[in-house]
C-alpha cells in the first residue's frame, strides 16, 4: 500500500491521472484543466512518464505539440477513481456522524422522527 501511494499519492499526480482519463490531451489543455503551473505540470508529467503511467507523443507538424495519454498501467487506475468518486458522493456530504444531511432535522434530530 505504501509503495503504491508513493507512486501515485501526490496531489498533482492524482489530478493529472484523473484528468487524462478523458483521453489524450495537449500540455496546454492539461495546464488549463488542472490549474497547475507549467513547471509543476512538466515535473509531474515527467515523473508519471518515468513511472510508466503516462505516454508522451510529440507532434512535429506546425505547430509543434506534445500530447499525453494514459498507458495501460495508468488506465488501470480508472476503476479506483470511480470508487473514490462514489465514496465522495456518499460520504463527503454526510454529517460528521455519517448520516445523510437530508435525513437530519435542523435541530440535529432525525428528520424521520418528526
Amino acid at each position: 500500500m505504501i509503495d503504491s501511494l508513493e507512486q501515485i499519492g501526490s496531489q498533482w499526480r492524482l489530478i493529472v491521472l484523473h484528468d487524462l482519463q478523458e483521453g489524450e490531451k495537449r500540455f496546454n489543455e492539461l495546464k488549463r484543466s488542472t490549474d497547475a503551473s507549467s513547471r509543476t505540470l512538466s515535473r509531474v508529467l515527467d515523473d508519471l512518464q518515468e513511472l510508466g503511467f503516462v505516454n508522451r507523443r510529440l507532434e512535429e507538424d506546425a505547430p509543434v505539440a506534445t500530447y499525453y495519454s494514459l498507458t495501460p498501467k495508468g488506465r488501470s487506475l480508472c476503476p479506483v477513481f470511480d470508487e473514490i468518486e462514489s465514496w465522495a458522493d456518499e460520504w463527503l456530504h454526510a454529517t460528521p456522524t455519517g448520516e445523510d444531511p437530508a435525513a437530519v432535522a435542523p435541530d440535529g434530530g432525525s428528520a424521520a422522527e418528526e
